[in-house]
C-alpha cells in the first residue's frame, strides 16, 4: 500500500508541474522547417536577440516579430518556420 502512495504523489507532482509550465514558443521544429523551406537559419539568434535565449528573457528582434505578426494574421496556433520564406527585410535608409 506505500508504494502505491508513493507512485501515486510522484505522478500527481508531475501532473501539476507539467499542467503549470508555460510551453516554450521557439523549437528545434521551427528551424528545421525553415531550414526545409530554403532558409538559412543558423540559430535562435534568427529570431531572438539572444543566441540561446531563455524561458523568462527572450526578446524578439525583428524577424521574430515578423513571425509572430504572421501568426496572428494567420490565426495559427503556433508559429512555423517555413513561413520565413515569405520574410521580406526592411530596406535601410
Amino acid at each position: 500500500m506505500r508504494k502505491w502512495g508513493s507512485l501515486l504523489i510522484v505522478v500527481v507532482s508531475g501532473v501539476a508541474w507539467l499542467a503549470g509550465s508555460r510551453p516554450a514558443t521557439a523549437s528545434i521544429e521551427m528551424q528545421k522547417a525553415a531550414k526545409a523551406a530554403g532558409v538559412q537559419v543558423a540559430n535562435c539568434a534568427h529570431c531572438h536577440t539572444d543566441k540561446l535565449p531563455k524561458k523568462d528573457a527572450h526578446e524578439l528582434n525583428d524577424v521574430g516579430k515578423w513571425l509572430q505578426a504572421e501568426k496572428d494574421k494567420r490565426k495559427a496556433d503556433k508559429v512555423d518556420g517555413g513561413w520565413l520564406k515569405d520574410y521580406k527585410a526592411p530596406e535601410k535608409k
